[in-house]
């Protein structure tokens, strides 16, 4: 787990095992046995790489799967729920974890925004409205 985690990271970043270690202040043989498995690091040090990364420690640490395919760690406050499928009426469920997350319930409003390049997303209109009302005072009256 956590040695995929370090090489899959080390190589999206582009750094070299020497870059991570000096990064540290540990030598390349010592990240090396870290990527190979042979040993971990302690629990400051895996602070610091989550930190470089930017993950979490928790997520430096474990490994996800989606659809039996392991998965990068996402950077802080960034989640993956899983997968939803689409109804025959269009309709998606939300995944329980990520409504239990985000304080979602039956009813609410959801806004659904995208680009057409990237999908789309849903935001809490509650939150939505507020941002839109604060960008509203920057906006000059006639």
């Amino acid at each position: 787990m956590l040695r995929d985690n370090l090489i899959m990271l080390r190589n999206t970043c582009g750094f070299s095992q020497e870059q991570i270690a000096e990064k540290i202040g540990i030598s390349r043989q010592a990240y090396a046995k870290w990527e190979s498995g042979k040993t971990i690091p302690d629990i400051e040090k895996c602070s610091l790489l989550a930190e470089i990364y930017g993950v979490t420690v928790d997520s430096l640490i474990k490994t996800q799967e989606l659809d039996g395919k392991v998965m990068m760690p996402a950077p802080k406050g960034k989640n993956l729920w899983g997968t939803v499928t689409l109804n025959e009426r269009g309709q998606i469920v939300i995944p329980k974890a990520a409504r239990d997350h985000f304080g979602l319930s039956e009813g609410q409003r959801l806004v659904l925004m995208s680009d057409d390049d990237e999908g789309f997303a849903l935001v809490p209109a509650e939150m939505f409205e507020k941002k839109i009302a604060a960008l509203s005072e920057f906006i000059p009256k006639p």
